[in-house]
């Protein structure tokens, strides 16, 4: 992997990071710097969510100061220019998740456009 791309992945890394925060998942506008306008997400449930929802959900305070995410195997790579691909572990107070993000850099910085979870046994 080249040095831009290894930059390019642990920017992503580190905004993944920033979005399973709790102190950021309380402030909505904290949440939608980082996603894409054209955000969409399908969950480990199966729904599907937009930006608007997602806002509406990570305000809810879904994510506990007391028991954060918990995230494994984390790796990524640049799919094309301004586009990286995340896949990690996730485990949310016993809700055991693969995760899969798609990242792209755009004018105001790194965005998440894209999300799905698919629960493990």
């Amino acid at each position: 992997m080249t040095d831009e791309s290894e930059r390019a992945v642990q920017a992503a890394i580190e905004a993944e990071l920033r979005l399973l925060d709790p102190e950021v998942r309380a402030f909505p506008a904290r949440v939608s710097e980082l996603l894409d306008p054209e955000f969409t997400e399908i969950g480990a449930s199966g729904r599907r969510w937009d930006a608007e929802s997602i806002l509406t959900v990570t305000s809810a305070g879904t994510v506990s100061p007391e028991s954060p995410v918990k995230v494994s195997d984390m790796s990524g790579a640049v799919l094309a220019p301004g586009v990286v691909h995340l896949t990690y572990f996730a485990d949310n107070q016993g809700r055991r998740a693969w995760r899969s993000s798609l990242w792209r850099l755009t004018e105001t910085g790194w965005r998440m456009y894209f999300h799905q979870g698919t629960l493990a046994s």
